[in-house]
């Protein structure tokens, strides 16, 4: 008999302080890439947002530092730093201990976004260094930390005092640690989304974003200073960093033109302001910027039980709803049970108001959902005292009483505006019935597109299939014409690995109608591939839970032909297929450029990625001494390459597609395969320096 492996109590290992955080990183920010990167700046700033919540903190600056690292820098109240029961500064408390903070009570913040008490650990964790330094009592504390573990010596369990001050708040300062995440580089427009939609969010707060980066381009949006009340110019929180003195404090002040000099003196990044004392319906016109608009705003505030519900929303000539959901200025990206309680009680209201106004006839049947949604443009903030969220990343409300909550105010004002604005109401119900007749002619037209293909799984003859039926292990490959599926086809492993070979370029989604979109072979032969159907503005009948591969890979040349036709695929997929992006299902494959052949007896051949790779390997070999090769194409490989390098599962690699801001995707996606071209051209100037060139 075999030996069997020991299990007992010395097999049972307890992670203690931090190291949770370090060693399954994913559980609590979601990832390594740069969504999880980002991650570490949204969970400090939420704890300065809270602090605004709380009436305590009017500013906010967040700055990319020239080093790589962070700095969050608020005028709350400031982090608590005398004595805990535990017998160390409460800040060190904080910074150290997993659900640690002043959120669990309900004294010190009614309504927060940081519930769990691990936002601001586990970012200490997961930084190479950090530096607290603590404005309050008159008093500036500094303390320091490396991936976790203090480096400030304590005094009698206190901070050390660094300096006097007669400002308070908080300015946390750090590095994300390079041996944890694939990239240490954060991406400024998805922080810079962030930050702006937390304005519109809290009208009375200011936040100061800087970029001081090498590769951020030098430019000043908007008033670098914002006057106050009493007309006084704010200077805002830079004392906090740099004052060790009252008098330092004063000197640094100035009047307001030093400190504009001062926010922009080195020349260098970029600076933005971020405050909108409209709210919601700034972020309403913004986000309908350049369309036309067929109601005028619709704004509502009111309170059910401990539940604050907020929500503007405006239609606009377009088929398609557009809807964002906050709960304490978290997005909710997946939505919750506070979008479900507005639309319920939104479509009873539309189609109680259509029969009364005799639009809709007794025999007739009721707009769907869908139908009184699109075209309208919305965003629901609710501020609730004990929200439940799904996973620590909050990205679905999961709270019961929040649908009953809003969809009370939602009943209640709406009546109430609907009763006096009859036009208005009319308006909605003709982009209602407006959407009805297309969703008509649309479901005809997917009919007539299902009976004919009859739900074949090889509709257009080509698609190879796996001989699995288990969808969580198959997987199946969009190729770039018959030639790489050829090769892909004999070199796959047929138990779970599907092929499906596609010509050429498919149509660009952002610019067809519904009929064409349908009309295109490669599109009618994905969706009955993969058969779940496609997504609610257009139908209404996808259903992920019949998706048949739980891995679609796009596998097409490593060239700009490739990169073309992988956008074009990842455009269609956001638009009718949201969901498997979602749900983490899109992958891009990443075969090899070159072929390195060793001269030597016995050296194996290795295959180089990008030109980088190669290169680096050109400076430590003669070119005597090997024999290169470029690929041109996947249908070039011979099967057992493309197995080796971009099919195997043990050895190849492949990008997953992740959305990291919902909004900005919606917005760049419009803006990169719309018809408008300046925008266009504007992004790829701005973004030039991240480009990699095929050389």
């Amino acid at each position: 008999m075999a030996k069997t492996q020991s299990y007992n109590a010395d097999s049972i290992t307890v992670l203690e302080g931090l190291e949770p955080v370090r060693t399954r990183p994913g559980m609590y920010i979601g990832g390594v890439g740069s969504k999880g990167l980002n991650h570490l700046v949204y969970e400090i700033l939420d704890n300065s947002v809270d602090e605004h919540l709380a009436g305590y903190c009017t500013e906010i600056r967040v700055t990319l530092e020239k080093d790589g690292s962070c700095t969050v820098q608020d005028n709350g109240r400031g982090l608590p730093v005398d004595m805990h029961q535990k017998g160390v500064s409460a800040e060190r408390v904080i910074m150290t201990t997993l659900h640690a903070g002043g959120k669990f009570d309900n004294q010190a913040y009614k309504t927060s976004g940081g519930l769990h008490g691990v936002g601001s650990s586990v970012v200490n964790a997961l930084s190479s260094q950090m530096t607290v330094e603590v404005a309050r009592d008159g008093k500036i504390y500094r303390d320091s930390y490396s991936r976790g573990i203090p480096t400030t010596e304590l005094i009698n369990g206190l901070l050390p005092v660094v300096g006097k001050t007669k400002q308070t708040g908080t300015r946390i300062n750090f590095t994300p640690d390079d041996t944890i995440f694939e990239k240490t580089v954060f991406k400024s427009e998805w922080i810079k989304s962030r930050l702006h939609e937390t304005a519109y969010l809290n009208p009375e707060l200011t936040i100061y974003f800087r970029d001081l980066r090498e590769f951020s381009a030098p430019k000043v949006h908007q008033e670098l200073l914002v006057a106050g009340d009493d007309g006084q110019i704010s200077f805002g929180l830079d004392a906090l960093s740099v004052a060790a003195s009252d008098e330092a404090f004063e000197q640094q002040k100035g009047s307001a033109t030093d400190s504009a000099a001062e926010l922009s003196s080195d020349g260098a990044g970029e600076t933005i302001v971020y405050h909108e004392p409209d709210g919601l319906r700034a972020y309403i016109t913004a986000l309908n910027k350049g369309q036309e608009t067929v109601t005028p705003l619709i704004y509502f505030k009111d309170r059910s039980g401990d539940t604050e519900v907020e929500c503007c929303f405006q239609y606009v000539d377009a088929f398609e709803e557009n809807i964002h959901g906050f709960c304490n200025n978290i997005f909710t990206q997946e939505g919750g049970t506070h979008i479900t309680g507005f639309k319920a009680r939104y479509t009873q209201l539309i189609n109680s108001y259509a029969k009364q106004l005799g639009i809709l006839k007794d025999k007739d049947a009721n707009f769907t959902g869908a139908d009184t949604r699109n075209g309208m443009t919305c965003v629901i903030a609710i501020k609730y005292r004990d929200p439940i969220f799904e996973g620590q990343t909050k990205t679905k409300l999961a709270s019961a009483e929040a649908s009953v909550d809003v969809a009370a105010v939602t009943g209640e004002k709406l009546e109430h505006y609907f009763d006096r604005n009859v036009e208005t109401i009319k308006a909605i119900i003709g982009c209602a019935e407006k959407s009805a007749k297309i969703r008509k002619a649309e479901e005809k037209a997917r009919t007539n597109m299902l009976s004919k293909s009859k739900f074949s799984f090889d509709s257009n003859g080509k698609l190879k299939v796996c001989t699995s039926k288990d969808p969580e292990k198959c997987e199946i490959f969009i190729v770039e014409g018959d030639s790489a599926g050829g090769s892909a086809g004999t070199g796959r492993n047929r138990e779970f690995q599907a092929i499906l070979p596609i010509r050429g370029k498919i149509l660009n989604v952002e610019k067809a109608s519904i009929d064409k979109v349908l009309a295109n072979a490669e599109i009618r032969t994905m969706i009955n591939s993969f058969g779940c159907g496609f997504s609610e503005g257009y139908g209404n009948d996808f259903d992920i839970t019949k998706l048949r591969y739980h891995k679609i890979i796009l596998m097409t040349d490593a060239d700009v032909d490739g990169s073309h036709i992988d956008t074009l695929l990842l455009t269609f997929f956001y638009r009718f297929m949201p969901e498997l992006i979602y749900n983490g299902h899109v992958y891009v494959s990443m075969p090899p450029l070159y072929l390195v052949t060793p001269k030597a007896r016995n050296a194996k051949p290795q295959y180089m990625y990008n030109d980088r790779e190669l290169q680096k390997y050109q400076q430590n070999h003669e070119p005597s001494t090997y024999e290169l090769k470029r690929f041109k194409g996947l249908g070039e490989m011979d099967p057992p390459d493309l197995w080796a390098t971009t099919l195997d599962p043990e050895r190849r690699v492949l990008k997953r597609v992740e959305i990291e801001d919902a909004r900005l995707a919606s917005e760049v996606t419009e803006m990169l395969m719309g018809s408008d071209v300046a925008p266009r051209r504007d992004f790829i100037y701005a973004h030039a320096h991240e480009a990699e060139i095929d050389t």
